[in-house]
Parts: structure tokens; sequence; C-alpha cells
């Protein structure tokens, strides 16, 4: 949809829903009861692929024959991406998902997929149609810094998956909170036999370990008339870094910040021997490499594993069992602490040092279940549970304030946990009203319990401590008289009183009804009732959904409904501490410099949160509408266009960082001392989102040259903000004036322009496939339209639209192996510039990106099945 579209989408949507007061809608999580679909675990993933998500009951479907915009997309198809990451396949396949890349700290871990260029957190995760326990970790990126822990992708095996339905439509009401932006449904595979892959590449350019590879194993074996199949992964990437050099040599130096005459005076040396001091400083300056940061790519080393089973019981039940594990490792580089700073110790590292994050992660699903028949109704009950926890240490870094015999590494400095349980009823049935084909009645239950936990870390990373440099502690004695920077050097870390143990309890209930009241016009309606135990209300979701059949070529479909979000658990709750180093400007010099400083998240509801106007956090409602058609002219051709339009109300999202000295005057009148910067989370803004999807795929028979397949997938989005937030009175002075220091703004540019235009408007996928025997070739090329980056300061920047190719070919050299190679980003397109980058660091140079911004990767990969 375009800009103001929205009347002629509604509209349209309610044209497309006819007369009849109810529309399809399938309210529950789960995939039909007691049936598979014949296309699940294969590789068909074009127009006729049977689907299950959005659908219950009632025949089988196609993707073609949805009444829902959806897309599918097969296990084999993401492993032929290249791509090192499940989300990043993803976003390689699907013109409506960007990958949001975070190259700098402890968030570089997470890389969520947004949809639709709505956050993370409006995307629901199924697997084999059961919620997805979310990630421990909350996300950080340019694109999202709502502070929501989204489903971790990449903590699912490539091997166990057989393919995936992305559900392109608002189904809050159909699946419950998160499902606002659409559904990813990975489906397990469940095929009998035993695969195998490993894949070894290594990316054009960088300054660190350019090297990854992936390990993958899969077997399969029927069981009577059930199955089994476990899968397993092992990868490793190498943490690589590619930023500027450096421009500021300044590292054993008089820090600028300091006079002779306050260096002479603290230390006790004359002028004459500062100034000498100087003089020696600069020639060794001029030895150093400029390698200012290690931000890039954090090293990882992770394993993950899954089930996947089926064992009737007898003719008419069935129980069932599928599941995922496992464990990484991760080593995240840091900017360069420079040995004339406040942040270090000459007995400890004379020439500086880069800090190290470190984080262990732990993840595991189980699910089980029976299905089957019971007096002519379908029921399948199930239970699932899921964990995610992390803890975060640190193999190099100090706590200058415990001066120069600060230990060097931390084994506990935070601690994160998620747990989630959930149960499911769901029963379905036919019943024959006498309309053109029986009416599909099904309802449901749910019930759910969310916690989410953290613990704090070891006592000396957050114990209350102060240093004051002394004549000694750092050659040519800079700094003497000076405090040393207050927290462990580049780390989260969680105090007592950062803890934070929330949880809470949702039930649901759904009804849900598809009617066909002619033989080519499908409609329906669902209604879902939900109540959450922390206050975060009690909704009432409805959806509206039709598809007419005009003729086997053509057919109209369109949807109406509201949505409900309750905010995260880490966005009421998680606070922290952590030592940052931030770009402050300096008044002696008029340069900004990198400087460490302490930054708390707090809660809204805490005593520093409410000091600076936060509130109690208000759940997110949505009403969205659709309207699209479908052309299948032959089974060779298939096109769809889906046009959309979500608005969503009270969105949560995090202030700017709050400082000045204002702001400290208010802390510490309060006993709240030694904190520099502070946000936190609040309902914000209201949004709309319109946009539009278009898909065409031609598979074609080249004869004696092979089989061809062609496809175009676009993607247009945009989100204009109908509210901006209201300034809280807590940050004016009594005359009016702002608290806020030079810098800083409450909800500025930045933020505004997350929201809006950090994500392209436009995104175009064109692929080719080409197959000739034991020959296949396959390229893609991407097109990201333009975006900009806002920041607090006004200072905008525009980064125009990119092309990015992918390109492969593969031999079936046996009957059972094949072999691959390729590249991804063959051209090597990194994003547009984004200044000169920080002098102290270089980097900050590359801007962020709906792209991985690493740069061309090139890689081999052989593959055996039978």
């Amino acid at each position: 949809m375009v800009r103001g579209g929205f009347r002629i989408t509604l509209l349209a949507s309610v044209a497309a829903l006819g007369l009849a007061p109810f529309g399809a809608a399938h309210a529950a999580e789960d995939a039909p009861a007691g049936a598979v679909p014949a296309a699940e675990g294969s590789d068909d993933s074009g127009a006729s692929a049977i689907i299950v998500t959005g659908i219950r009951g009632g025949p089988q479907r196609t993707v073609a024959e949805s009444p829902a915009p959806i897309d599918v997309v097969s296990g084999e198809k993401l492993k032929g991406t290249g791509a090192a990451e499940f989300g990043e396949a993803l976003t390689k396949l699907l013109p409506s998902m960007n990958f949001a890349s975070t190259h700098a700290g402890v968030f570089s871990v997470v890389r969520p997929v947004s949809n639709r260029g709505l956050s993370p957190a409006y995307t629901l995760v199924l697997v084999n149609g059961k919620r997805r326990h979310n990630s421990a970790f909350m996300t950080n990126t340019p694109q999202d810094s709502s502070g929501v822990n989204a489903v971790d992708l990449d903590l699912i095996p490539n091997s166990a998956i057989g393919r995936i339905e992305v559900l392109k439509d608002s189904a809050a009401a159909q699946y419950g909170t998160d499902a606002i932006a659409g559904v990813v449904n990975i489906q397990l595979d469940r095929r009998e036999g035993f695969d195998g892959s490993f894949q070894y590449g290594e990316q054009y350019l960088g300054s660190g370990d350019r090297e990854s590879w992936k390990a993958q194993l899969s077997y399969g074996v029927k069981i009577g008339d059930g199955f089994v199949r476990f899968s397993g992964d092992y990868r490793k990437r190498g943490g690589n870094w590619w930023n500027l050099l450096a421009t500021d040599t300044n590292l054993y130096g008089k820090p600028s910040g300091r006079t002779v005459e306050q260096v002479a005076a603290t230390s006790g040396l004359t002028t004459e021997q500062v100034q000498a001091n100087i003089s020696a400083a600069n020639a060794r300056n001029a030895t150093w490499n400029l390698d200012g940061a290690h931000n890039g790519d954090p090293e990882v080393k992770a394993w993950n594993g899954a089930w996947n089973a089926e064992l009737p019981f007898n003719d008419a039940w069935t129980f069932y069992t599928f599941g995922t594990f496992g464990h990484r490792d991760v080593q995240i580089g840091n900017n360069f602490r420079r040995p004339n700073g406040n942040a270090n110790f000459t007995a400890l590292f004379p020439d500086g040092y880069y800090p190290l994050n470190n984080i262990s992660e732990s993840d595991v699903q189980v699910v089980a279940g029976v299905k089957g028949d019971l007096a002519g109704w379908k029921i399948d009950a199930s239970s699932s549970f899921g964990r995610n926890s992390s803890r975060q240490f640190s193999k190099l870094s100090i706590r200058p304030a415990l001066g120069p015999t600060s230990p060097t590494s931390w084994d506990n400095l935070a601690n994160f946990r998620f747990t989630e349980w959930t149960h499911n009823l769901d029963v379905t049935r036919e019943v024959d009203l006498g309309l053109a084909r029986p009416v599909q009645v099904s309802f449901g239950a749910e019930y759910r319990l969310d916690r989410f936990q953290t613990f704090a870390g070891q006592e000396l990373a957050w114990k209350t401590a102060n240093y004051i440099f002394q004549p000694g502690d750092q050659q040519y004695d800079w700094n003497v008289g000076t405090l040393a920077s207050s927290v462990v050097q580049a780390a989260i870390v969680l105090s007592p009183a950062d803890q934070a143990d929330a949880k809470r309890r949702v039930y649901a209930g759904y009804v849900d009804l598809g009617i066909y009241p002619l033989d080519n016009w499908y409609i329906g309606a669902a209604v879902r009732a939900e109540h959450y135990s922390d206050g975060s209300g009690s909704p009432v979701g409805l959806k509206l959904n039709s598809r007419f059949e005009f003729s086997k070529a053509f057919a109209l479909r369109g949807t109406v409904g509201t949505g409900f979000r309750a905010p995260s658990l880490t966005q009421a709750a998680y606070a922290q501490t952590d030592g940052r180093t931030a770009l402050v400007l300096n008044p002696t010099t008029g340069l900004t410099e990198a400087q460490p400083t302490v930054a708390k998240l707090v809660t809204p509801d805490s005593l520093v949160g409410k000091l600076l106007g936060a509130q109690h956090l208000k759940a997110e409602k949505s009403w969205n509408a659709g309207l699209g058609f479908v052309f299948t002219p032959n089974r060779a051709i298939n096109v769809t266009v889906d046009g959309y339009y979500i608005n969503i109300k009270n969105r949560i999202e995090r202030s700017g960082r709050l400082f000045g000295s204002g702001i400290t005057a208010i802390l510490n009148a309060n006993g709240l001392n030694g904190i520099q910067q502070v946000e936190y989370f609040f309902n914000a803004a209201d949004t709309t989102t319109t946009g539009v999807d278009v898909v065409a795929d031609w598979n074609h028979g080249l004869d004696a040259f092979g089989q061809i397949n062609l496809s175009a997938a676009f993607n247009y989005n945009h989100t204009k903000i109908d509210r901006e937030p209201t300034v809280p009175s807590q940050l004016f002075a009594a005359n009016g004036a702002s608290l806020l220091g030079a810098g800083s703004a409450f909800f500025g540019g930045d933020r505004l322009g997350e929201l809006t235009v950090i994500n392209p408007d436009t995104k175009l996928a064109l692929s080719a496939n080409w197959t000739k025997g034991i020959f296949g070739l396959a390229v893609t090329t991407t097109r990201y339209g333009k975006y900009t980056q806002r920041t607090a300061a006004g200072d905008d920047r525009d980064f125009g639209a990119k092309w990015i190719t992918d390109a492969s070919i593969s031999a079936a050299v046996t009957p059972f192996a094949t072999v691959q190679v390729g590249a991804t980003n063959v051209f090597n397109v990194r994003p547009e510039t984004n200044g000169p980058g920080s002098p102290q660091t270089g980097q900050g140079y590359y801007g962020p990106s709906p792209f991985n911004p690493n740069g061309g990767y090139y890689y081999g990969r052989l593959s055996v099945s039978f």
C-alpha cells in the first residue's frame, strides 16, 4: 500500500469479505490436530506446497489456495544460501524481512529478524506449530532498541529444518501476542535416511579471524507407522573486524583534558619534567599501529541438536515429541583502552588493552503431546517447556575503581534466564450444515507461564569502590588525583539491586469457524480472549478473513483484525549497569572524545526511573487490514500481490540517554551518586505501517537444456508516527528550562528514526535456479532501498540503495554426494560510510545496514544423503 492508503485498504478488505459477518481465522498456535501434510519435510516450496500455518482443519491447501499471504522456504534452500546463520539465510529469501545487524558489544550476539519494518517483538515464531520460547537476552541494534527479548533463530539447528512457512499477515487474533506482523512456523524434518554436510568459508576482508565452518548431521528412521529423526550442528565463526585506523595518535601522551600545570601540581613533577615526558610520549605515539577497536563479528563456537518423533498408540491416537538443545560460547572484542586514559594501569597493561566480553549460553525446548480422533473430533493436547540461559563473563578486562590490583579476568558478571512453559488443547471437526462444504469448527485453550530472571555477578564487580590515581600508577603520571573509571570495562554487570524475577501467567481461549457459502468462497471468523496475571490486561482479539475464487486462475483475499501485545518482561523488569565508551564533547579542546562512562538502564517502576519521569508500562494495541490477489494462469506461473495496513498504539520504546548537570543534581539529591547516563522503557508513540508484498514465480522445462526457476519478490513498507511522546515534566527546571545536557534528548531524532526510516522502504529480490543433469547453478541479487540514520542532534545521514549478489554452482558427483562452491555478496558491497569514524577508535566508519556489513564471503560445501 502506498502512503495514505488506509481508506483504500480498509474498503477493499471489507469488499473482499463480502456481506458475511465472519471470516476465516485460525486462532490456535498449533498445526491442524491430527494432520500432517504430505509435503512436510519435502523440498517443495512453490505455489503447490501444502501449508499448515494459518489453516486449521479442513481440506489440505496449497500456498496458492491460502486465504492469507504465505511463503514457504525449504530447508534445502536455506542451506543453499551459504549464509553462516539461520536468521541471515531467511532474510536473503524473503523480501519483507531484514537482518538487524550490530557489530559492537554484547548485543552483537543476537541478531534478530525484523518483518515488515517492525520490531522482532511483532513476529511470532513457532516450531512444528508450537510457540518457541524467547531469548533471555534483549536486543539492542541500530534498527531496534525497544528492549524485547526476541526468539533467537540461530539456536535452532539448520540440519533439523524441513521447511519454513511464513504467514505474512497480522495474526495476533489467531495466535495471541507477538503475531502482529506475522508468523514464522519452522517445520522440522521427518524424512527417513541420513544427511550430512560440511561447509568451510572465509570472508574476503578483515583484521581478525576471517574463517568459519559448519558441520551438520541428520538421521531419520521409521518405527512402525511412526518415525524418529535426530539432527545436530556444530559451527565456528572467527572473530573479525574491519574498522578504519584511528587518527588520534595520542596513546601515551598527556590527555587533552589535562594541562601541564595540572599534571605538575598533582604528580609532584616540575613543568620541565612534564614537558620532557610529553616529548618522550610523543615519540612513542609514532610507533602505534593505530588499531583502535576490535568491534565486528564476534567469535562464536556453538553446537545445537534436535529430535522429531511420532509414535502411534493405535489407529486413532499418536504420541509425538520434538525439541532442540544447544550451547553457544561467544567472545566479543571492544574499543581499545589507551594507556594514558582513566581505565588503565601501567603495571597491568603498559601499552593498553582491548577488553573482551564473553558469553556462555545454553538453550533447550522440549515438546510432547498426543493427537487423535475422539467421536469424530480431532484433538491435539501438548505441553512445551523452553529455557534460555546465559552467563556474562570476561577473559580480559579490569575494574579500574579497584586500583592497580584489579583482577584482569572475571568469572561471573551477570546472568540471564528466560523460561516459558506452555500447555495447549486444540479441538476441531467438520460439521455439515447444508452449505457448499462442511463448516470447520475449532476451539481450544492455552495456559502459559513466562518467567524472566537476572542474577547478580560476583561481588567484586559491583560493590562500591573508588580509586584515585597515585604517582606511579601510570607512566608519566598524567592522571594523578583523578578518579579511575568505576566499572568493569566493556561489560554488563548486574548488582543485587539490578536483579529481576518477573513472571506472569497467560490464560487464553479461542473459537474458530471456517465457512464455504459457495464452493469458491471461503469466509470465517475467529475470536480469542486472553488474560494476563501481571495486570497487562484481558484483551479480546477478532479477525475476519475471506477468499473468493473468481476462476482457477484468479482469487481475491482480504483480512481485517485486531491485536494486542503485553509489555515484554524484559521491558518491564530488566535493569543493568554497564561500562561503555561514550562520545563526549571536551570543553577544553572542543573535540568529541571517547570516554569511559557509567550508564544505567533502569526499570520504569524504579526510583531512578520515577525521578526522571518513567511510568508503569501499558500494553500495545493494534488493528490491521489487508487486501490481495492470487494469479495462477497455469502450473508454471504464480503471482501474488498483498497490501497491508498495521496501526499500533502505545508502542514501547527506549528513551534517549538522559544526562547533564541537571540530571546529575536530581540523582545526587536522592543519594544516587556516580550515575552518568540513564535510560528506561516507556510507551513512546503510535505508528501506522502500510506496505505491499509482490511475489512471482516461473518454473519451466528447457527440454535438453534442463530446468529453470525464476522468481521475483518485492516489498514496499513505510511507517509513520501518528503520536510523538511528551517530554516528562520531571526533566524541566522550575523556570521551564530543560535539565538535559548538550547532546541528550528524551526521545530524539535517533529514536524516531528507528521507528520510521532506519529500514529501507523497498527491497527487491531476484533469483534464478537452473539444473541440468548433475549440475546446478543459483544466482540471487537483492536490492536494498535507501534508508536514513537520524541522530539525536539532528545530523541525519542518508544511505543509498545497494545490490547484493550471491551465486553458487553445485555438482552431484555421486548418487549420494554433492559438491557446492559459491560466494555471498560476490562483489564485496559494503554499507555506505558513516563519516570518518571515531578518531580514537576508527569504529563507526560503516553505517547501519539491513544486510550483513562484513562484505564478501566465499565457501565450499560437501553434502551427502542416502
